[in-house]
């Protein structure tokens, strides 16, 4: 199910494809400027997100709206959901709880990573051949990476299940799932940190940092939630925004504060 889920995303895209050569012209020359967009165009996107609160919802109230629209009911809902199913299928198999044998992950490993990134390194090369066009890349390129990732994903999978399985770096197995049992709270503080870097409202250094220093962020932004994750759950049962999750939930206040002894 979780498979058929995800693959209704991509027949529409392969679909849409087709359909380009019946599109009204106006229709097809918005997408092409979306698809790659005019100095101009980027120099106002920037613009936006460099300057305060209000001039960054000229661009972002438009673009949630797409995203939160048009884009979910033809990509996210599709992907997100068919992610989901295959995730509590591999839960309810012993695959994501590490039951599996070490022989069963490494042949799982052996073909994410084999099959995922050969599927997806060809799919770049096939996507420079046709240099990124529309309408080339956007609806038949994009097939290499959607479900080749999903692989590759299978690939890291496995390969976090035999470090578990290991015990050789418990500790630092623990600091990440602390991470994880903050899902939420970690995705809202990380999205305050970014924001704080690159919005107006903070340092404003949108379209300012390279490859190289927006992976050196990355990197700090999870040094600080593996060192603030294990440190707020020595004191408490959840983070802050699980605890409201759960207190939502059940129409009842949770008790937050961790257990003495």
């Amino acid at each position: 199910l979780g498979v058929m889920c995800a693959a209704v995303s991509s027949v529409m895209f392969l679909f849409f494809g087709w359909s380009t050569q019946y599109w009204p012209q106006e229709a097809y020359q918005q997408m092409l400027q979306v698809w790659r967009p005019s100095a101009e165009i980027i120099s106002r996107e920037i613009a936006a997100y460099q300057g305060g609160w209000m001039e960054q919802m000229s661009h972002r109230l438009p673009t949630a709206l797409k995203f939160q629209t048009q884009v979910f009911f033809v990509f996210v809902a599709w992907r997100a959901g068919g992610l989901m199913l295959i995730g509590m299928a591999l839960f309810k198999w012993g695959v994501l709880t590490a039951q599996r044998s070490r022989r069963f992950y490494l042949t799982l490993m052996s073909i994410g990573f084999g099959l995922g990134f050969f599927i997806v390194i060809y799919g770049i090369l096939r996507n420079y051949q046709a240099n990124w066009s529309f309408d080339y890349s956007m609806f038949i390129g994009v097939q290499f990476n959607y479900w080749g990732s999903i692989l590759v994903a299978l690939g890291y999978i496995s390969l976090v299940m035999l470090i578990c399985k290991s015990g050789l770096v418990e500790k630092a197995v623990r600091r990440f799932a602390s991470v994880g049992r903050m899902a939420l709270t970690n995705y809202l503080l990380q999205t305050i940190i970014c924001t704080t870097i690159f919005y107006g409202h903070g340092l404003g250094l949108f379209g300012q940092v390279e490859r190289s220093g927006q992976i050196l962020i990355v990197f700090a932004v999870w040094m600080i939630l593996l060192f603030i994750s294990p440190l707020w759950l020595r004191s408490f049962q959840f983070g802050p925004a699980e605890w409201l999750w759960r207190t939502l939930t059940y129409l009842k206040v949770q008790p937050m504060r961790r257990r003495a002894g």
